[in-house]
């Protein structure tokens, strides 16, 4: 299999550089610095490769290398650990069937979460990764912010059952786009689908990361 080229944009503050994957909604990672953050990306790719296998999509992980597209002006969020800045590039219009993989991209996230948080056990090992939450909070965290991003998506009444939020927002995101902010609010679709992916994921690899052994 040949490398794999990842387009990633870059979004740095003094303390903190995130690096999100563009064609990858969820393969993001953070450092102090942006060479740190990249080397956090590429060791996250074999992770990732299952999560986007779970999704039909085939990354390869072989000799993968970075191709910076984007540098961003990062900002508070960032510097508290997350991506937070919509690039131009995310403001590229998305044709039907891009659109359609962005949200299985999603959706797998969303299943490698709840895949891995059930097989965990209640108490998670204490630490600097996620301080002292245990699993049932990190799960009721990911709900909730569920629950906000899809106020982002324009989403007025949402069901409040998780599965049926989901299905409602990847719906959303399956609509062909022309870059434009979802509902006139702020977010674009290819934006929100790596917002909500990356948040997902890194959550689901904290908990593996603080499971005991």
């Amino acid at each position: 299999m040949s490398p794999v080229s990842i387009r990633i944009l870059v979004e740095a503050t003094p303390k903190k550089v995130y690096v999100s994957a563009l064609d990858w909604p969820g393969l993001a990672r953070g450092g102090r610095d942006e060479g740190e953050a990249v080397e956090a990306l590429l060791a996250a790719i074999p992770r990732y490769a299952e999560v986007a296998a779970d999704a039909g999509h085939e990354m390869g992980s072989e000799g993968a290398h970075v191709d910076v597209i984007e540098l961003l002006e990062g900002n508070a969020t960032t510097a508290f650990g997350a991506p937070a800045v919509i690039a131009e590039a995310d403001r590229a219009p998305l044709l039907e069937a891009d659109a359609a993989r962005l949200a299985e991209l999603v959706a797998a996230s969303w299943r490698a979460f709840d895949r891995i948080a059930a097989a965990a056990p209640e108490a998670l090992r204490k630490g600097p990764r996620g301080g002292g939450r245990d699993r049932t909070k990190i799960v009721g965290h990911v709900n909730e912010a569920d629950d906000y991003y899809a106020r982002e998506l324009g989403l007025v009444k949402r069901p409040k059952e998780i599965a049926a939020l989901r299905a409602v927002m990847l719906e959303v995101l399956r609509l062909p786009s022309d870059g434009s902010p979802l509902a006139g609010r702020r977010w674009t679709t290819r934006y929100a689908a790596r917002r909500i992916a990356w948040h997902a994921l890194d959550h689901a690899w904290e908990i593996e990361d603080r499971t005991e052994r």
